[in-house]
């Protein structure tokens, strides 16, 4: 046990535990093989009052299994890795071997989940033994890492995980390879530590090596060499002042748009020093395009630092997603949590958002997001001056909407992903961003276009393109696309003969993923059409693993053409069905539903997920 300052100490072990001592209790930042226990005694520590883990890795919480036993407290994570310690068994069941172009160091992860996990809460302030104890995220070396900054015996020391090693030195650069051809891990490690300048430590305490007591001159090192390996590797100067300076591009003087983020976030100014953003999904910085699960994917809040420097904004107030998608809406709960922002959302977008598992889309955020103020579509609504008002926009999803709102006297249009730039016969001109998952159909690009005529905005701004100055012209091109989109689907499928509708299936189980308990009936909705262009006896059959129990598996129902109903089937799994999967439980059984419209059989053709705890 090393001694650092009075209340400070290092322990050698897999990685450098940290002890804060308070008193008898002490915090510990991350744990190693857990051998620092028998020492504590030596420096009077008797209680731990918290256990912070800086990231994943196992060098730093190999041996926490044994804590809440040992110590009688449990571990506080990263949140963006909590699923590599407390759920690392399903990551190591599907984390993808061969043909492997995901370079993250993630299976350098425990090797048996971990229970007792809490997550730390990013850009805030927590007490933990009486000490308070600031939580930066700092990307770098994983995706998820944070670092710690406490204020004891009159000294601001951050613990910085595997972030840097020593002055212009890091830990490993392997880990920092996120991507086969990327250097976003050197990129994060850059801004992180730009990050932790502004924080103004005076001690810079690594997992690895020795305390840095002159952190401008250690980062300032360790930021030119990276520097120089990212122009090498890309082949091009590397800047890594990018996110520095104003990343606000001002549209009109009270619209901006996050030069930073992905998809784009465009931030409505008030007059009173406040801000309404469209949209708030990934700082573009921190992502690992190759894989998507939780620990690839990280919101930070990068971008308000300078939305407060450089444009009075003393507050982020509310957030309005244009869609659910996972890039549109992955920071809003942080934002919640870190700066009080409401979260406004349209009637049709707000379901998915509250409830993804009961849905069957892509790109859906990993957790429920909780909406606090539902916007009903053609309703104008106000935020501060200014009067909002949504609409439904079906086309890139069901579940999207346009907002309109006039901003310095311009009537402005906000289209999340609706359309997309692209290139069509050498010239430049929108593609209609369709995606068949999404919920499709082929006159979606009609409406969405006679609704823009209707509204005649002189700006669209939209999810990952430049913002638009409309004319007439352009309005036109959309509406004359959309119907030809219509009509070459009529042309491709058989829609006079059978149409399935907007998911392809004729049939949608919710909730699509649930969890249930041995014994215990759940209630499934089945939402069915008659895809065949006359009335038809139309015949639903509930498919169950077997001896599980469904009440009428079997219903029968008249429907005109195209007509669509709700039916309910109640389910029950046997006593034992959670005696089969690993750790006593079944994971992702599967129950469908067979469809019959009058003499023509489509067999099973939707099915939902469900887990017996």
């Amino acid at each position: 046990m090393r001694q650092i300052s009075e209340n400070v100490f290092c322990f050698s072990d897999t990685c450098n535990v940290y002890v804060i001592r308070n008193g008898d209790r002490a915090v510990l930042i991350d744990y190693g093989s857990g051998a620092v226990v028998p020492h504590l005694k030596d420096i009077g520590v008797s209680r731990v009052s918290g256990i912070l883990v800086t990231h994943h890795h196992r060098d730093q919480v190999q041996g926490v299994g044994a804590a809440p036993q040992r110590l009688g407290v449990g571990l506080s994570v990263p949140p963006v890795e909590v699923d590599l310690i407390a759920g690392v068994d399903q990551h190591w069941r599907g984390r993808q071997i061969d043909n492997d172009y995901n370079l993250r160091e993630d299976r350098f992860s425990l090797l048996e989940p971990v229970s007792s996990v809490g997550t730390v809460a990013e850009y805030q302030t927590r007490e933990y033994a009486g000490i308070e104890v600031f939580t930066l995220p700092t990307p770098g070396h994983t995706v998820g890492s944070v670092s710690y900054l406490v204020t004891v015996d009159d000294r601001r020391y951050a613990f910085t995980g595997d972030l840097v090693y020593g002055a212009g030195k890091v830990w490993s650069l392997a880990a920092t390879q996120w991507t086969y051809t990327g250097v976003e891990g050197i990129s994060a490690t850059v801004h992180s530590c730009q990050s932790l300048l502004d924080e103004e430590p005076d001690v810079v305490l690594p997992s690895h090596g020795d305390p840095i007591t002159d952190p401008p001159a250690a980062l300032g090192l360790l930021t030119e060499r990276l520097t120089s390996l990212a122009t090498m590797r890309l082949g091009t100067p590397w800047d890594p002042d990018a996110h520095r300076g104003d990343v606000w591009e001002v549209i009109t003087p009270h619209l901006l748009r996050s030069r930073i983020s992905f998809a784009q976030t465009y931030a409505l100014l008030s007059e009173n020093g406040t801000a309404l953003f469209f949209d708030f999904g990934y700082d573009g910085t921190t992502l690992a395009w190759t894989s998507s699960d939780r620990g690839a994917r990280r919101p930070l809040l990068a971008s308000l630092r300078s939305l407060r420097r450089d444009h009075g904004v003393d507050k982020v107030e509310v957030a309005i997603p244009t869609h659910y998608h996972d890039d549109h809406v992955a920071g809003l709960n942080l934002l919640r949590d870190a700066e009080g922002t409401q979260v406004w959302s349209a009637a049709n977008v707000t379901p998915v958002l509250e409830s993804p598992r009961s849905h069957d889309l892509p790109c859906l955020w990993y957790d429920p997001i909780p909406v606090d103020r539902i916007l009903p579509p053609g309703r104008a609504v106000r935020w501060r001056e200014y009067e909002l008002t949504t609409y439904d926009l079906p086309g890139h999803t069901l579940y999207a909407t346009a907002i309109e709102v006039v901003v310095d006297g311009r009537r402005v249009v906000v289209t999340g992903d609706q359309q997309d730039g692209g290139w069509v016969e050498g010239e430049r001109r929108e593609v209609l961003n369709f995606q068949y998952r999404n919920g499709f159909h082929p006159d979606d690009y009609v409406r969405s276009a006679q609704l823009y005529r209707k509204l005649a905005p002189d700006l669209m701004i939209s999810g990952h393109w430049a913002p638009r100055w409309v004319d007439s012209a352009y309005l036109d091109m959309l509406l004359a696309e959309g119907h030809r989109l219509a009509e070459l689907h009529r042309e491709l499928l058989p829609l006079d003969q059978v149409e399935l509708g907007r998911f392809g299936l004729g049939i949608r189980i919710t909730p699509y993923r649930s969890r249930i308990r041995p014994r215990r009936s759940t209630v499934y909705s089945v939402l069915v059409r008659n895809p065949l262009p006359r009335a038809e006896q139309v015949t639903l059959e509930l498919v169950v693993p077997y001896q599980w129990s469904v009440e009428e598996p079997r219903r029968t129902l008249h429907l005109g053409p195209g007509q669509e109903a709700t039916v309910t089937f109640a389910v029950q799994p046997p006593d034992d069905a959670g005696q089969t999967g690993p750790n006593g439980r079944v994971v992702r059984a599967r129950i469908g539903v067979d469809l019959t419209a009058g003499e023509v059989r489509f067999g099973q053709v939707a099915e939902a997920l469900v887990d017996v705890w």
